[in-house]
């Protein structure tokens, strides 16, 4: 069984799928994750659209500025802000924030299971709403696709700052 950092390591953004189907159960184990994530005040103010008909996924690589890799995946989560009006105390939208960690939850579980995600935030918001049935006050966050990894999901030395770069301790540094 995989520890937490190593499947941290071992996720990465994923652009070359092949062309096996992700089940029903899970799809329905990994999106158990994003359901489980914290959210401001508890809202959960989030649909996911799980979209896996070809057609539409087509039409997806066009609101995604032409990423045909996003028509290979299995299937594309589009993760959907349902109230957007709420700004926490920091003056952050709490939906970014709230849809961003749910996802990256996506993202985790997927990793743990051998399937490859990728975040997408290249696309048109207008298009992506009209597509999936997004109703006008709603907001499509992200994007993201899943698919089993032509090459096998193995963790890697990604280019990262070192911790003394990112690090500040009390006072920004």
């Amino acid at each position: 069984m995989l520890m937490f950092m190593d499947i941290v390591r071992k996720r990465k953004s994923v652009r070359n799928y092949t062309d096996t189907p992700i089940s029903d159960e899970t799809l329905r184990e990994i999106l158990e994750a994003a359901r489980l994530a914290p959210s401001a005040k508890n809202l959960q103010e989030w649909k996911f659209i799980v979209v896996r008909d070809e057609q539409t996924k087509r039409a997806l690589v066009e609101v995604a500025k032409g990423q045909r890799f996003v028509g290979d995946a299995a299937a594309v989560i589009a993760g959907v802000a349902t109230y957007t009006t709420y700004t926490m105390t920091n003056g952050v939208p709490a939906c970014h924030v709230d849809l961003a960690i749910a996802m990256e939850h996506i993202a985790l579980a997927a990793a743990e299971k051998g399937i490859g995600t990728c975040w997408i935030g290249a696309f048109y918001q207008e298009r992506a709403k009209e597509l999936l049935g997004v109703p006008d006050d709603c907001l499509v966050v992200a994007l993201m696709t899943l698919g089993y990894p032509e090459e096998e999901l193995v963790p890697e030395k990604k280019p990262r700052k070192s911790m003394e770069e990112i690090l500040c301790w009390e006072r920004y540094c």
